[in-house]
């Protein structure tokens, strides 16, 4: 996910940042929810915000379109930005939740359907109807396609594992609701793994991808490991190495889901995959 130092906008004064802050405030929401919103890494929000990072382009156009405010303005020039190429102005055009958000629900579903090296740019403008340079204008690079997926894909993961760990009796529930999310079943769950599919292969040859690819594991693996923890204190799973337990069932997962996606119908199911990974928790984890 590189990007082109030219495309960060200077901030000398802070008058920016605290145009974006109004911004935030604004719309009421926390920090870590318009960062999703607008599908950037809380983190580099963070950093732009506090002064030791420059917004790019890219994201103010994001940042203005969801705060619905005049881009223009935005940076601190007169009102009337232009809508991006190939767009007519006006907020009749936007689809819901947003030009960005469109783009990134379609390209984690082109990216499902035939790959991330098979899948144009072109092709995601035919989906969006609206032109290519529309979607350079909001994403000017590939792999800023491709960490926008997966950081959305993240993000709505990260969201329906909250929900069900709130409502969960014990650590063991917790445990058994996380594997449910896990199996692929749902067409939705389905095109998540092949993007993380996708994501694998591009993070062995790319360091930015590789760097969120640890980002993720490491969020996902102190998850895991965090339930396990609650769940030996509780005393519903019998004392274990908690963090290589974690790297195990998280590598079990990984593993099947894998054949469940690439092997023939009938072979590695949904279902096989589930009994696999209930069993590993009632032999290795439940207490007796």
């Amino acid at each position: 996910m590189h990007e082109d130092p030219g495309t960060r906008l200077a901030d000398e004064n802070g008058d920016l940042t605290d145009r974006v802050k109004q911004v935030i405030d604004g719309i009421g929401c926390s920090r870590r929810e318009f960062a999703r919103r607008i599908v950037m890494d809380p983190s580099k929000l963070s950093r732009s915000l506090s002064g030791t990072r420059r917004f790019t382009v890219a994201e103010i156009v994001r940042i203005a379109e969801i705060g619905g405010v005049d881009a223009g303005r935005l940076l601190g020039s007169r009102p009337g930005t232009p809508a991006p190429p190939g767009e007519d102005a006006g907020p009749a055009t936007l689809p819901e939740g947003g030009r960005p958000l469109q783009i990134v629900r379609e390209t984690v579903r082109l990216i499902a359907e035939h790959g991330f090296h098979s899948v144009r740019v072109a092709d995601i403008a035919a989906a969006c109807g609206t032109s290519t340079a529309a979607i350079h204008y909001h994403f000017p690079g590939r792999d800023d396609l491709l960490e926008a997926a997966v950081r959305w894909c993240m993000d709505e993961d990260t969201e329906r594992r909250a929900q069900g760990l709130a409502g969960a009796i014990d650590a063991r529930e917790e445990l058994l609701h996380l594997i449910a999310l896990q199996t692929p079943r749902t067409e939705q769950q389905r095109r998540q793994w092949l993007v993380w599919l996708d994501m694998w292969a591009q993070a062995a040859r790319s360091t930015e991808v590789g760097r969120l690819h640890d980002h993720y594991y490491r969020q996902w693996r102190t998850t895991v490991a965090d339930v396990v923890r609650r769940g030996v204190e509780q005393g519903v799973f019998r004392p274990v190495d908690v963090e290589f337990t974690a790297l195990r069932l998280t590598a079990l997962i990984d593993g099947l889901a894998t054949q469940v996606l690439a092997t023939a119908p009938g072979s590695t199911t949904p279902d096989s995959m589930h009994a696999a990974l209930i069993a590993f928790v009632e032999s290795e984890l439940t207490a007796p």
